[in-house]
């Protein structure tokens, strides 16, 4: 008889080898997948619009992007996904959807989408101009600045990206693709990486 595991493990652990690959000498391009988020959709209903960004100011004490950008608490990330919807991007559970649901109640519905996304942080010198080579979004710090989002494809896969905080000088990209289709994403991005030099790592942080 099979034996069946229910711990849960990253869509990438076959996939993702930690350490430097590509070009040799110093590597450009840093590739981290973040684990054990909390990851929860808040789509208005309909009708509801208004009320959905009133709960969402009186539970973060900011308000929700209504536009392709993020928004940014001590320990939340709200990242715009189309229309009268959003994503909270949190840590060990303060913002889980059973936390969000009495708040939301009868303005939003709300799905868990925590084990069903994967995320990836992207940065360095090179990392805007490998991501150049996946997505037909103009980067440009002048068009893309930090906060910025955008509900777009990489390599034909649907994916959600936006422009983190700056890190030693450098932008920092962070993208949610869905998890059946991150191992296939992943190894293209890698490739895309290889001729400027990656490593590749995971971390708890967000």
């Amino acid at each position: 008889m099979a034996e069946f595991s229910w711990d849960i493990r990253s869509p990438l652990e076959r996939a993702l080898i930690t350490g430097p690959h590509g070009a040799p000498g110093d590597t450009v391009v840093s590739l981290t997948e973040i684990r054990n988020f909390d990851l929860v959709q808040v789509m208005a209903r309909r009708g509801k619009a208004a009320e959905m960004a009133t709960a969402a100011k009186a539970r973060f004490g900011i308000a929700a992007p209504v536009r392709p950008q993020t928004a940014a608490t001590a320990d939340a990330t709200l990242i715009w996904s189309g229309p009268d919807q959003f994503m909270v991007l949190s840590k060990d559970g303060r913002y889980s959807i059973e936390a969000l649901a009495p708040g939301f109640a009868g303005s939003a519905s709300l799905s868990d989408q925590s084990h069903a996304r994967v995320l990836i942080c992207i940065s360095g010198p090179k990392a805007r101009t490998m991501l150049a080579k996946l997505s037909s979004i103009d980067l440009h710090p002048a068009v893309f600045g930090v906060s910025a989002a955008a509900a777009t494809s990489m390599d034909h896969t649907s994916v959600t990206l936006w422009r983190g905080a700056d890190r030693d000088g450098q932008a920092v990209f962070n993208l949610l693709v869905f998890a059946t289709f991150a191992e296939s994403l992943w190894h293209t991005i890698l490739d895309s990486a290889a001729e400027y030099g990656v490593a590749t790592a995971h971390s708890e942080a967000l």
